[in-house]
């Protein structure tokens, strides 16, 4: 079972973190999970690096799962980058870090680069990028037709900008019935197992209104096309199925493009929720960059030596 504790960031707002694997392990692995959800979308490949000697992190970001409350300024994808770099320094301040990010994660992990640039060099080894893009709200069409996007997303906004200021509260148990079926259209792809819309259900209902309203803005102007050009080449896979209706293949294969060395795989009627819907693959995947950055960096130490 995962060490459970609350790290208090920088600002107050405190953090459920989950660490489990030695402390001296030759690389760890972050697992950030996406907008409205909880470290628990990651328990498939959590599970699958038990005894494996890798040390493993996950946490609920600010105002999401069992994480506190967070003033509504605080709710930009930048604030989200200092977080990850205050985790970083206090569960894993030594060795190298592989970061696996979906939807908000990997917005997140572009954050953490273009902010701490020197810090990501030191420390990050390789990257996993799920249903996630560095390019906003740019290519999101809701999996509907182009022509209503404009018309969508000023709705989306609007409503965001209502959401936000409900603050803390969390009425989505009386809805759940209603929105199930929305969040399944949403999230989910051809086949999914009910448990695990269930357990989507569930971290929704956990998402203060404050940060599923809140962090609309950031995410919809985001911009790290450049980051991620300047990362270098580090192993690095993003992963994307073709039915996603949020982060649709084109944002994977901009980020691929992005970045020099990077993996890309489109995943035939898979939707949003890939570390549910194709838990093994991309445990596959994340295996692969796994093995990609500890031989890059044996390798480093002998051309050292």
């Amino acid at each position: 079972m995962p060490e459970r504790s609350q790290f208090t960031l920088s600002d107050g707002v405190r953090l459920r973190v989950d660490t489990s694997g030695p402390a001296d392990a030759p690389v760890t692995v972050v697992f950030l999970h996406g907008w409205c959800l909880d470290r628990r979308t990651w328990h498939y490949q959590r599970a699958a690096l038990r005894g494996t000697g890798t040390r493993v992190i996950s946490y609920d970001a600010r105002g999401h799962g069992r994480s506190g409350s967070m003033d509504l300024r605080s709710a930009t994808l930048g604030r989200l980058g200092a977080d990850l770099a205050e985790v970083l320094a206090a569960y894993a301040p030594q060795g190298p870090v592989v970061l696996a990010g979906h939807s908000l994660g990997g917005m997140t992990i572009m954050e953490y680069a273009d902010s701490h640039p020197a810090d990501f060099a030191a420390r990050v080894a390789g990257l996993l990028f799920v249903s996630t893009t560095a390019e906003g709200a740019t290519h999101t069409c809701y999996g509907l037709p182009s022509q209503l996007t404009p018309v969508l997303r000023m709705a989306e906004q609007t409503g965001a900008g209502v959401l936000a200021r409900l603050g803390d509260w969390r009425p989505h148990r009386v809805i759940k019935p209603a929105l199930q079926p929305v969040v399944r259209w949403l999230l989910f792809g051809d086949d999914y197992e009910p448990a695990d819309l269930a357990s989507t259900m569930s971290a929704f209902n956990r998402a203060s209104m404050r940060a599923i309203g809140g962090f609309r803005a950031s995410v919809g102007a985001q911009q790290r096309l450049d980051t991620l050009a300047a990362l270098g080449n580090i192993p690095a896979a993003a992963l994307v199925g073709d039915r996603d209706r949020l982060t649709p293949p084109a944002c994977a294969e901009s980020i691929a493009d992005a970045l020099p060395g990077t993996e890309l795989t489109v995943y035939p009627g898979a939707g949003h929720m890939l570390m549910l819907e194709r838990p093994h693959e991309v445990t596959a995947a994340l295996r692969t960059v796994l093995q990609k950055a500890v031989r890059q960096q044996r390798q480093g130490y002998s051309q050292a030596a």
